[in-house]
């Protein structure tokens, strides 16, 4: 150890141990009434314990299958998000909890995808839908099958989650707030050896030589005729040729084949949308993605009431047939596009509604139906420097007082290790997050709460991207107690399929 870094090593130690012993913080903290220590806080949590016990039929077969995906929802995302929601409440915030957060079980879930240490949401969908872990930026197909190549792909594909329940007679259906074509929600129905092939303006020459078809192809002519019955997301560009088509109108295809079906494509439509139907029904409600839940105009249906429709309308289908069960598969899909933006604020509330949407479905389904909570993998954001208690999650980090960097700047709690947030942006954007003088007034547009505000990050790229770091999965209700440990993917398929089909 060099003399130079035994004295950085000190003064790290002296810095951290001040912090750690500021004696006001302490006294604070101790005179919160919520503050978890003692006996009386135990025993209210095993009491707690064992009414979700008693309240959830957690043994013998589920009957149906609810699965939310929050895209990109990594462990940090839901620290920072269940802060921000008791924050928004007037809570300090580190108390709070998602609402899945309190269901009896709980897994980590690893997911390098087959050629990749860090994935990508092709591969881990798939190796959630499938059962078969495989390489990312593919669709439903095995790892021996090259991305991007037609010629033989035929061969691996792996039927999915859906597939599967449709034979079984389960009613099934798929929510979004992305493309209904995007990568994440098509595993649950296509088999593509290439994941941006949603239009068939997309496919290759290889691709259109060896026949191959593009997902939105595919959910009209192949997932729908199978037993798919409801799908609500984006991508309507993706179906006729006034968007990204080069021939035919998917969408009129679908209302030739289903005449008794209903399309929807607003708000309005949706909440009219009447359950008794025979179905099936389509909903597009934007272009491309939805807007975000910050962004969304009354036009577009927010990811609980798209949960709710559907939810509806299976449950139905159940009717008309007492012995069929459903599968409901339910993505948020815009908290990774917020991280892609390095815009933690979006990511967050996101997280927020996706939260918000598997409450409300825990409280319109029956205690026959499995809920599981997860997501596909992590993102590089994260929390540093040591704020106090009920520190404004998304404010500069400050412990009595503003937290400076080496500069004398301040930073945010939040931050990225990649991203357009990174110092070299400084010179060319108005919302620069990253290291300048915050308390200039020339620089207030650089405020952080402010909806587009990107937060500082470390290597400076176009888009931040995905990390390598394990998710978590949440579980409620008959086969939960089978989603425990450390899994791989896939083996989230299995579990599902055992739930269903054994008492367990």
């Amino acid at each position: 150890m060099t003399p130079a870094f035994r004295r950085l090593t000190l003064l790290s130690l002296i810095i951290t141990t001040h912090l750690y012993a500021a004696p006001a913080t302490t006294t604070a903290l101790a005179a919160q009434p919520d503050y978890q220590q003692g006996q009386q806080w135990l025993q209210q949590r095993l009491q707690q314990r064992q009414q979700q016990r008693q309240q959830q039929k957690e043994h013998g077969r589920a009957q149906n299958v609810i699965l939310f995906l929050g895209d990109g929802m990594s462990i940090t995302t839901l620290t920072a998000a269940r802060i921000l929601e008791g924050q928004n409440q007037g809570l300090s915030g580190e108390e709070h909890r998602l609402y899945f957060e309190t269901f009896p079980y709980s897994a980590l879930v690893k997911t390098y995808n087959t050629n990749q240490q860090t994935p990508d949401s092709a591969g881990t969908m798939s190796a959630i839908t499938t059962g078969v872990k495989t390489r990312a930026g593919v669709i439903a197909i095995g790892p021996e099958q090259d991305r991007g190549i037609c010629q033989g792909a035929a061969a691996y594909h792996q039927p999915t989650l859906l597939q599967w329940a449709q034979q079984q007679g389960y009613a099934t259906g798929i929510v979004t707030t992305a493309r209904i074509t995007h990568a994440t929600p098509a595993a649950s129905y296509a088999h593509s050896p290439e994941r941006n092939w949603e239009a068939d303006s997309d496919l290759s020459r290889e691709a259109r030589r060896y026949g191959c078809r593009d997902i939105a192809w595919q959910l009209i002519h192949q997932a729908y005729p199978a037993g798919l019955d409801i799908a609500l997301g984006g991508g309507k560009r993706n179906f006729s040729r006034d968007g990204e088509r080069h021939s035919g109108n998917l969408i009129a295809d679908w209302q030739q084949q289903f005449p008794g079906g209903q399309y929807l494509e607003n708000r309005q439509q949706l909440m009219q949308l009447r359950a008794d139907t025979p179905g099936p029904v389509l909903g597009l409600f934007a272009d491309s993605h939805l807007d975000y839940h910050l962004d969304r105009s009354g036009q577009q249906p927010d990811l609980a009431e798209m949960t709710r429709a559907a939810l509806a309308f299976l449950q139905q289908q159940k009717q008309h047939h007492p012995q069929r069960g459903y599968l409901l598969i339910v993505e948020g899909a815009r908290i990774d596009h917020g991280h892609h933006a390095g815009n933690a604020k979006r990511a967050l509330d996101e997280s927020i509604e996706l939260a918000r949407a598997v409450q409300l479905a825990d409280q319109l389904s029956d205690n026959n139906t499995l809920l599981l909570v997860t997501a596909d993998h992590s993102h590089t954001l994260s929390m540093a420097g040591y704020p106090q208690r009920g520190n404004d999650i998304l404010g500069f980090a400050a412990n009595q007082g503003l937290l400076l960097a080496n500069d004398q700047s301040p930073y945010t709690t939040l931050g990225y290790a990649n991203g357009p947030g990174g110092s070299a942006n400084a010179r060319h954007s108005e919302r620069l997050p990253g290291r300048i003088l915050w308390h200039q007034p020339e620089h207030r547009q650089t405020e952080p709460h402010s909806d587009n505000f990107q937060q500082a990050a470390l290597a400076d790229i176009y888009a931040e991207t995905h990390g390598a770091d394990d998710v978590a999965l949440h579980a409620r209700g008959p086969g939960a107690r089978l989603f425990q440990g450390l899994l791989e993917q896939h083996e989230i398929y299995h579990r599902i399929r055992r739930a269903l089909q054994q008492e367990n």
